[in-house]
């Protein structure tokens, strides 16, 4: 049984508490490895030591801090299937959809590139007589993030890639569910030039997150994950005084107005339905088809797509569409949840809680379902199901389709499939949600802009990625200069009174 560690001050170290998760190869249901959970005062240690490397880094100019980006991003190319591999094992999701989530983060990594840009301040010549003025951008110090089981290698990126750009120490506290891509990545950011202590990975549950939380030296928490949590991260690092960000659960929408290309939006919902099992923030959840016609001719073209969905383990390769859920649990949550909808009176026509794949039949597998007729008040439609799960909720008209979208707490991604630009622009106009898709179902923007949602869906008044990134991680200082005026007389310089 394999044993894995923390990565503190550029060495793996064993954890001392005696506690450990166990993590599971989804494919096969087997305990692969024991991941450690840290301590407080582990914790404490790894923070201690991030702060005392971070003034020399700080030290060094932004634009030696990009080219350590630039060489951490030629190692996550060199490596991308080792760290793919690895990811797959450990989450279960597909070899293709793993690379996905490798070059997500490598994308936020090259805008890094720009830290020299982002870091720059502004500056007003003769603000008043003989006064100058000008702001500089600082970085706050030590940083935390808190990261998901779902995106190991992206999310993590999204967080400490500018924080380290920008000057700041790391510590990533990552889901202990799958924590070897993020200890790999501690590797290559050693290799690429990164000063020891500058980023930490710690392992860990709830009492290393409190421990994060507590700690007087850590000025910033990054974290994403379930609504419940991120409310409770936000509440109590902003009571410590800390600069928080988090973002939570999702109920994605996805609006197909009657003149929209039927067969473009079925592939649009498979895609962003079950793609890596549904377990994305970004995955579309629900269908809303305006009018009878539109839905019957969307459940029609639907099932047979959803039922033909190839399901199996990573290492079958591209022939997969999606893998196993995480654990047990996340697999037995999802059924429970389907069993509701039924009960609760939605038509399941595509079942697929009785999926048992041969050779496999410990994994953590669920069949694709497919759900119409479900309604607001049904636990399918309210929760966030993070499976393989698509719920179509037929609206009479555009109206009832964007209240849908608009009434619901969560307003992470949208989306609406349409040829009418003229509805396609009141989407986007009217719409309370983050992110928005116009023919594209999944609106995650380029590492250039900005990534959040509204609503119950984000905490904090800055997004990740973008030039929102280097916001978060710097804290802006304006000095006011004035220098006296001098006139040189006799090679003496004479000094004028100042009003």
């Amino acid at each position: 049984m394999q044993e894995l560690t923390h990565y503190i001050n550029g060495a793996h170290v064993k954890g001392e508490s005696g506690r450990f998760s166990d993590v599971f190869n989804p494919a096969t249901g087997e305990v692969q490895a024991k991941t450690p959970l840290a301590t407080k005062a582990e914790i404490d240690a790894a923070v201690a030591i991030a702060a005392a490397a971070q003034p020399a880094w700080a030290a060094v100019n932004p634009q030696r801090r990009a080219r350590v980006m630039m060489k951490f991003a030629d190692l996550l190319n060199r490596d991308m299937d080792k760290l793919a591999e690895a990811l797959s094992r450990e989450h279960g999701k597909t070899f293709p959809d793993a690379k996905g989530d490798v070059v997500r983060g490598l994308e936020v990594v090259e805008f890094c590139f720009a830290a020299p840009h982002f870091m720059k301040g502004e500056y007003t010549e003769g603000a008043g007589p003989a006064i100058d003025m000008y702001s500089m951008r600082q970085p706050l110090g030590v940083c935390g993030g808190i990261t998901p089981f779902n995106f190991p290698a992206m999310i993590p990126m999204w967080m400490f890639a500018p924080s380290l750009a920008a000057g700041n120490a790391f510590v990533l506290k990552p889901s202990e569910r799958d924590p070897s891509v993020p200890l790999m990545l501690a590797e290559l950011l050693e290799e690429a030039g990164l000063p020891k202590g500058v980023f930490q990975v710690v392992n860990g549950d709830k009492e290393a997150v409190d421990a994060l939380l507590d700690n007087e030296t850590v000025q910033s928490i990054g974290f994403v994950g379930s609504t419940p949590i991120a409310q409770y991260i936000y509440a109590r690092g902003c009571e410590n005084g800390k600069r928080v960000q988090c973002f939570g659960g999702a109920k994605n929408h996805m609006i197909i107005m009657p003149d929209a290309d039927m067969d473009q939006a079925v592939d649009a919902l498979i895609g962003a339905g079950y793609g890596a099992a549904g377990e994305r923030c970004m995955a579309i959840s629900v269908a809303v088809p305006v009018g009878k016609d539109t839905a019957d001719k969307l459940i029609e073209k639907l099932i047979p797509r959803v039922e033909s969905l190839k399901i199996g383990p990573y290492t079958a390769g591209d022939d997969v569409d999606y893998g196993p859920l995480v654990t047990a649990a996340a697999k037995e949550r999802v059924l429970g949840l389907v069993d509701r909808g039924v009960e609760q009176g939605a038509d399941l026509v595509v079942d697929g809680r009785d999926f048992k794949l041969q050779g496999y039949e410990n994994g953590f597998f669920v069949g694709a379902c497919l759900f119409d007729n479900v309604t607001p008040d049904m636990d399918i439609y309210k929760q966030e199901i993070f499976g393989p799960v698509l719920s179509t909720v037929r609206a009479d008209s555009y109206d009832d389709a964007l209240k849908l979208a608009m009434d619901h707490e969560y307003g992470n991604g949208t989306a609406i499939f349409t040829r009418d630009g003229d509805t396609a622009r009141d989407f986007a106009n009217r719409i309370n949600i983050g992110m928005v898709g116009i023919n594209v179902p999944i609106p995650v923007p380029l590492a250039y802009h900005t990534f959040g949602g509204w609503k119950k869906s984000a905490f904090g008044d800055l997004n990740q990625c973008g030039p929102d990134s280097f916001k978060f991680y710097t804290r802006t200082k304006t000095v006011t200069a004035r220098w006296p005026s001098g006139i040189k007389e006799g090679g003496e310089f004479h000094f004028k009174a100042m009003d």
